[in-house]
């Protein structure tokens, strides 16, 4: 089964960082676009980031932008997250998920056919 593996998350202080890194198989590499989303228990899983490997485009939720930045490296078919000035709102569980073509406005997850287990990520006050 093609999957993903994320891994970097940890329990940290808020205003504290962490990058997150998500390892993506060949087949979904080229061509397509990976998100980071984030799920707490009970709530829907919301987009967090993306970034586009067809194009080029990107996306960052509004409360995220300025703190998170998302990067690949294309030999290692991986996708970092990298956040800083971590808040306890931003405590989830993250996944990445992977969709051809580009970076949609409003990245929604019944769109993402292909995810990892995700990471967890806690941010204590």
């Amino acid at each position: 089964e093609v999957q993903f593996v994320e891994s970097g998350g940890g329990a940290v202080q808020a205003g504290e960082s962490l990058t997150l890194s998500c390892a993506a198989p060949r087949s979904l590499w080229d061509g397509y676009a990976i998100s980071w989303f984030r799920q707490i228990p009970g709530k829907e899983r919301e987009a967090v980031a993306c970034t586009s490997n067809y194009d080029g485009s990107t996306y960052f939720k509004d409360s995220v932008k300025g703190r998170f930045t998302i990067s690949s490296a294309d030999a290692e078919h991986t996708v970092y997250l990298q956040m800083s000035s971590l808040k306890p709102e931003d405590t989830a569980r993250y996944y990445c998920a992977a969709i051809r073509g580009y970076c949609s406005p409003y990245p929604m997850a019944y769109e993402y056919a292909h995810w990892g287990r995700g990471t967890q990520v806690t941010v204590s006050s």
